[in-house]
């Protein structure tokens, strides 16, 4: 009776909490002890899962292997074994981040434990490791397991991992409801978590610390999120040391089974591992191809009401637009224009019509943009129909400022309506420029796949131009407290464009529609590496009015303290593998 208990899963709203604890250093057993009873004031209150932070049982910065060695224990053991107690009292699970010692080898592990009604479950080592854990700790090598319980599929990041969409993306492919997430987040780990919930159609438990220890301060902030990136539950954020908060704060959220399936989650089925091979690679220290030199960029996103099907009204818009802004900016040398930029998407017509609007790669709309660009001594990133033999394309052109092709991309992440007309592009390129250094193009639902823009950041791409025709079908405003970073977000600012820049560590141009009855949603941007910690300022435009949004920035970083080429240093990819297997 006990084990059909245990095994039968539960169907309705349930709740969690996450507690936001402050352990104190060196101090294991009162950890532990507080934990527990903070743990059981949860499940008293009806939590069926809570989630603690990283580390939880000893405090977090230990600067060698012999400094935390009397602090570490087995999992399972002694720590596990105390919550497993309360854990079957009370038919609830607990995530809680602390030091693991492998008796085997006798490597220490910065872990996670995952313990229910049934004991100890599973447990996950931490992947993506911060500076800090590298003088005691190995690198995680569990991968990332997703756990079947009776509340859904449990599956574990910590704190670092989220800055690398990879190790949530394990967890969502393997089909992960749940993403518990111990941390000790600055800012950088918990601002990526709306989109690694949209991203894998997964709720997302995140415990965070509201303290500082050895100068080290952690903000607060811990949230719950539902798969759509929708923040049900926050705690208190504290930007600064004055602010700490050393006492506990739990938070409850209600988690919906029904919701675990979901369209976020059913996109999974369109990734292309085919396409993602480059993401097993590792090039560095050593990359002769990539590029070294920062160009000053002076880009406009472009959006526009399109008329559907009229190349040439369309490009009347174009034109006013685009020399309205190089009028007001003479330095100006890269502009993006929406995705099928002459035409306006073409859900609405017949095969017949988007057949007739159909051209090669050197067709009417190219030698347009060609003229353009050569007049203006500007690159331009344009979407058209290509016609290719019997097939259609939703692709995307760079034309240089002496107006040749500079590279041709074909959409490989298609949605519905292009599945109705267009075929899937094969190849994820990056384009290499003597004015403009190395850019990818991604359009439209492109953005979703994060695989798709980790191709691209493997390839090193300087900048990557995003052509859409957004409106509302993926992604969403970002809903991060708004403290948390130093440069503000703009009110409209859209989760995926900003997870593609930070994630790549690509300084990010999207253009986008306004209007028609489909409802285009504006927002042409950029998209930046680092505004959490004040390096860069995202610009977004409005949501409804036909506008050119000039932005202004360096292409490569070499000084910040994160940039691609510490992104492509600190990967992780022997874990990634999964990823890239159809």
């Amino acid at each position: 009776m006990a084990k059909e208990r245990l095994n039968e899963k539960v169907s309705k709203p349930f709740k969690v909490a996450s507690i936001q604890f402050n352990a104190i250093l060196n101090e294991r057993d009162k950890n532990v002890t507080e934990l527990l009873k903070l743990t059981e004031e949860a499940f008293k209150a009806g939590a069926k899962l809570v989630v603690a932070p990283e580390m939880s049982t000893t405090g977090y910065y230990y600067a060698d292997r012999k400094s935390i060695e009397p602090f570490v224990d087995t999992i399972p053991g002694k720590t596990t074994n105390a919550f497993a107690k309360l854990a079957k009292q009370y038919d609830a699970y607990v995530v809680f981040g602390m030091p693991e010692v492998d008796q085997e080898s006798d490597l220490y592990y910065n872990s996670a434990a995952l313990v229910g009604p049934e004991g100890y479950i599973g447990k996950y080592r931490k992947t993506q490791m911060w500076e800090s854990e590298m003088h005691w700790a190995a690198w995680g090598d569990l991968g990332v397991p997703v756990y079947d319980t009776k509340i859904g599929k449990i599956a574990i990041n910590i704190c670092m991992d989220s800055a690398y969409y990879e190790t949530a993306r394990l967890a969502g492919i393997n089909g992960a409801d749940i993403l518990a997430f111990p941390t000790n987040s600055s800012a950088q780990a918990i601002s990526a978590l709306p989109a690694r919930a949209m991203q894998n159609g997964m709720y997302v438990v995140s415990s965070n610390r509201s303290n500082t220890e050895n100068g080290f301060h952690m903000i607060g902030g811990s949230a719950i999120w539902s798969p759509e990136g929708h923040k049900l539950a926050e705690a208190p954020v504290v930007m600064t040391e004055k602010e700490d908060i050393d006492e506990p704060t739990t938070i409850y959220a209600q988690i919906d089974p029904k919701q675990f399936n979901n369209k976020n989650k059913e996109a999974l089925q369109e990734r292309r591992p085919e396409l993602y091979k480059e993401l097993m690679q590792t090039v560095a220290p050593w990359d002769y191809t990539k590029n070294t030199t920062s160009h000053e960029i002076v880009a406009t996103a472009v959006q526009y009401e399109p008329v559907i099907g009229n190349k040439e009204l369309n490009k009347t818009k174009i034109i006013s637009l685009i020399k309205q802004a190089k009028q007001e900016n003479p330095k100006l040398n890269l502009v993006v224009l929406p995705e099928l930029s002459l035409t306006g998407p073409v859900n609405k017509l017949t095969e017949k019509e988007i057949n007739n609007l159909s051209e090669d790669p050197n067709g009417d709309s190219t030698q347009f943009i060609t003229a353009l660009a050569k007049e203006l001594n500007i690159s331009i990133v344009y979407g058209f129909i290509e016609k290719d033999n019997k097939n259609l394309y939703n692709s995307a052109q760079l034309i240089s400022n002496d107006g040749k092709i500079a590279g041709k991309y074909q959409k490989t992440h298609l949605s519905t309506s292009d599945k109705k007309w267009a075929t899937a592009g094969s190849s994820l390129p990056v384009f290499e420029t003597e004015n403009l250094g190395k850019i990818g193009i991604l359009l439209g639902e492109d953005a979703m796949y994060p695989e798709a823009s980790g191709v691209l950041a493997v390839k090193r791409a300087d900048m990557i131009a995003i052509p859409s025709a957004w409106n509302g079908q993926y992604g969403g405003k970002m809903e991060i407290n708004k403290v948390m970073s130093v440069n503000k977000y703009p009110e409209n600012s859209m989760v995926i464009w900003d997870a593609v820049a930070i994630g790549a560590q690509a300084y990010t141009v999207v253009a986008n529609y306004v209007g028609t009855e489909d409802n285009y949603l504006g927002g042409s941007s950029l998209y930046t590496l680092d505004p959490l910690y004040g390096l860069d300022q995202p610009v977004v435009a409005s949501s409804n009015k036909e506008e050119a949004v000039t932005v202004t920035f360096e292409t490569i970083q070499a000084d910040a303290w994160f940039n691609q080429e510490m992104l492509i240093l600190s990967r992780q990819p022997a874990y990634f593998k999964p990823l890239i297997l159809e």
